[in-house]
């Protein structure tokens, strides 16, 4: 009987061919109360796991096939830091001694509490990180319980087979380097997993947040693949089939004219050149950018090195991450923003709460109010920008003693550093985000003050419309379309014009190739994007003629009902 299942396209493509199903069965811990004697010998059996799945993800890692896209390696390295994070490593030695439990009961326990926390965080890529935890935890659970490494999986049949799993870890990646799988599809996950992440790195096909897909489909059913819309069929039948062979080969064929244009330059038809610019969250996603060749890396995200910890990085270890990414990127702009966690983003060391945590105490909010983290994370930057054209960017500005009290902080560090002698660019470039309406209202005056604008729409659709895009309930109303949303765009591009202030947008709109040429309509010359997304951007940049588009694009933004948006959307894609 043939059926359609809805989840997430997560990479796009098409594939045809076997279900083949992937058991990793999650273990239930027992729990049971220890004698005294008894539990060093338990917390020494707690640190022989770790030592067991340290040893797991080294070897993993060592045998990784020479065709492995770095970020593979990369994400074996998250997993690792996770692993030895006291967290993970430390706290559950201090449940079973303060518990007097077994060492399964205390690590499933602190593992819950750590996915609690993730859960509570309204950045999406954040959220996801709690995937990484449960597949770390996992690992060191079977450990514990004498079933260490992975479920076993069979070879492929010769024919394509599709992978159907409740859940995959990046270190399961691994396997689809030995057989050649078509497609994976998942009931967990979403957008911004990492094995979302090496999907698109595999440039494989891939569907997840399908729920109950690992239940309904049997072994050897066939199955249609579409990442793109997010749909799965099930015993298709033979037209189906058909349509989707035909929508497989013309993929691959645009796939590979995608591929021709890396080493073209990204400019429009009458020759005026844009820039295409990276988003990245962890400094191993540099290399992709440079693959992908982009020109910089337009928002650097430093909030992983706060998070999944009971205390704050310091500024060495923020000075190295940042180095790293401003040499790798080899004299390219690397815009680095500020530390934009709060009550919304649940940190171990941050002991605050709020009855509305998305506008609550939280990014520049924060570091105005705990100048000591601030100015430790600007003395990081700066003295990473002797290195390259690093650049700083604050997050979610809203009112100009905001950006005063900010830049006063920044000018008396960069005093700092020169009184001590360390080495730093003295005119390092600061921009501002926006993305509250007040601050696009307000464009005006923030760009007098800074040297560049980012547009971060996720959070300027979301403020402006008042719809939390983690809501299920209300996540379809969410509309990058909105005419309110487009105008305060509009309003924020003509500023950076009048006033010859650089604007890029950094949110997933500049990564959406069907917005593309509304985009530099409205006079966008700057997207910052997933890596992954650079290409299909820039076969729309190539093929753009401006003229045509600004008079399109402005009579679009006075269209105000969503049809005719939609209608005036189609054409200028035509």
């Amino acid at each position: 009987m043939s059926f359609t299942l809805h989840g997430i396209g997560v990479s796009g493509g098409y594939a045809i061919g076997r279900a083949q199903l992937f058991s990793h069965d999650r273990l239930e811990a027992p729990h049971y109360v220890l004698r005294r004697e008894h539990l060093k010998e338990e917390i020494a059996r707690f640190d022989e796991a770790v030592a067991t799945v340290r040893s797991e993800l080294v070897e993993l890692q060592d045998h990784l096939p020479d065709s492995a896209p770095a970020e593979l390696s990369a994400f074996l390295d998250v997993h690792r830091l996770i692993l030895e994070d006291t967290m993970l490593s430390e706290v559950p030695k201090r449940c079973i001694q303060e518990g007097r439990c077994n060492a399964e009961w205390a690590l499933a326990q602190q593992t819950q509490a750590l996915i609690d926390q993730f859960e509570a965080m309204e950045d999406a890529y954040l959220r996801e990180r709690k995937n990484d935890v449960r597949q770390v935890a996992d690992r060191l659970m079977k450990a514990l319980m004498g079933h260490p490494g992975h479920a076993p999986v069979k070879p492929a049949a010769e024919e394509a087979s599709v992978l159907v799993a409740h859940d995959l870890s990046p270190s399961d990646m691994v396997l689809f380097k030995r057989h050649n799988y078509a497609a994976f599809i998942t009931d967990l996950g979403g957008t911004t997993s990492h094995t979302a992440i090496l999907a698109r790195s595999l440039n494989m096909p891939a569907v997840m947040a399908l729920h109950n897909a690992r239940a309904l489909i049997h072994e050897g059913d066939w199955l249609v693949v579409d990442g793109i819309n997010g749909v799965i069929i099930v015993d298709p039948d033979p037209a189906i089939l058909n349509e989707y062979r035909l929508r497989q080969d013309q993929w691959r064929i645009e796939q590979q004219q995608l591929k021709r244009l890396k080493k073209s330059p990204a400019a429009t038809l009458d020759g005026t050149p844009v820039e295409l610019l990276a988003n990245i969250d962890v400094p191993q996603d540099a290399a992709e950018a440079l693959e992908e060749r982009a020109a910089g890396i337009g928002l650097f995200r430093s909030e992983f090195l706060y998070m999944n910890r009971d205390s704050l990085p310091d500024e060495d270890e923020q000075f190295e991450a940042y180095r790293g990414v401003v040499r790798a990127m080899k004299g390219r702009p690397v815009v680095i923003r500020t530390l934009d966690v709060g009550a919304d983003k649940s940190v171990l060391w941050l002991k605050q709460e709020s009855v509305n945590p998305a506008l609550g105490l939280r990014a520049i909010r924060l570091c105005l109010s705990e100048p000591q983290i601030f100015i430790t994370q600007i003395r990081a930057m700066l003295r990473a920008s002797h290195y390259g054209q690093a650049r700083i960017l604050l997050p979610m500005l809203a009112n100009l003693n905001e950006l005063d009290q900010a830049l006063g902080l920044i000018e008396a560090t960069k005093q700092a550093l020169r009184d001590a002698d360390i080495p730093h660019d003295p005119h390092i470039q600061i921009g501002g985000m926006i993305e509250v309406p007040a601050a696009a209202l307000a464009a005006e005056w923030f760009a007098q003050r800074l040297d560049f604008l980012s547009i971060g729409t996720n959070d300027l659709i979301q403020y402006t419309l008042a719809i939390d895009r983690t809501d299920d309930s209300v996540a379809h109303l969410y509309d990058p379309l909105h005419p309110a949303v487009l105008k305060l765009i509009q309003h924020t591009l003509r500023i950076g014009k009048r006033l010859r202030k650089p604007v890029s947008v950094c949110g997933e709109m500049a990564g959406d190739a069907s917005l593309t040429r509304l985009l530099l309509g409205m006079g966008l010359r700057s997207f910052s994007m997933h890596p992954a997304h650079l290409l299909r951007v820039k076969s729309q940049i190539l093929r753009s003629q401006l003229a045509d588009l600004q008079s399109l694009a402005s009579r679009m933004l006075r269209a105000g009902r969503p049809d005719r948006i939609q209608a005036w959307l189609a054409r200028i894609n035509a």
